[in-house]
């Protein structure tokens, strides 16, 4: 545990307008997957996740998207929206947040891993960016449940949706979702 308390907010307002657009988006979906990341992490006691890590984590998350090129968010940045998470990586690192930093950058998808970058030619540094600790991988499976898109970001996704979403990155990522569901999801 981090004895001193930390606001995202406040971090979140040092790169986004308040106000704006893209700072309600991000802040709405923050606070949607650090609901459910926290209600997933609830049903694990056992592996002792920190919520309060999580609930910051879970909110910085997606900080790098200012970064990317993706007019429904409303971001002119230069990058292709999959870089957001290496780019809000270096954002938090650059801030001494190295723990919440990985959480940026291995949030995407499912995880993406050396061989996906190398396989597609995919814009991101050459290595692994699968969720490593308990904390990374609820939080990444929370993410999976809301869409950041404007219309559709009020309802929680289904199961079913999710696993039909990723079906066409390969059966790999649908597994890995899976075994999320089967640890996270017991009552």
């Amino acid at each position: 545990m981090h004895g001193n308390f930390m606001n995202p907010v406040d971090i979140i307002n040092k790169y986004y307008k308040s106000g704006s657009e893209t700072y309600e988006i991000l802040i709405q979906h923050g606070k949607q997957v650090a609901k459910k990341a926290l209600d997933v992490a609830k049903k694990v006691p056992q592996l002792n996740p920190d919520l309060d890590f999580i609930k910051e984590a879970a909110m910085l998350h997606d900080i790098g998207i200012f970064l990317t090129n993706l007019s429904e968010l409303n971001c002119q940045g230069k990058n292709p929206y999959i870089c957001h998470g290496y780019l809000g990586r270096e954002i938090l690192e650059k801030i001494g947040l190295p723990k919440h930093a990985l959480v940026c950058e291995r949030h995407v998808g499912v995880g993406i891993t050396l061989e996906d970058i190398k396989h597609y030619a995919l814009p991101l540094p050459k290595r692994n960016m699968l969720p490593v600790s308990i904390e990374e991988q609820i939080i990444c499976f929370a993410d999976k449940f809301f869409s950041k898109n404007r219309n559709s970001f009020k309802k929680e996704k289904s199961v079913k949706e999710i696993r039909r979403g990723l079906e066409p990155y390969g059966l790999e990522k649908v597994k890995r979702f899976q075994s999320w569901v089967d640890l996270f999801e017991r009552t």
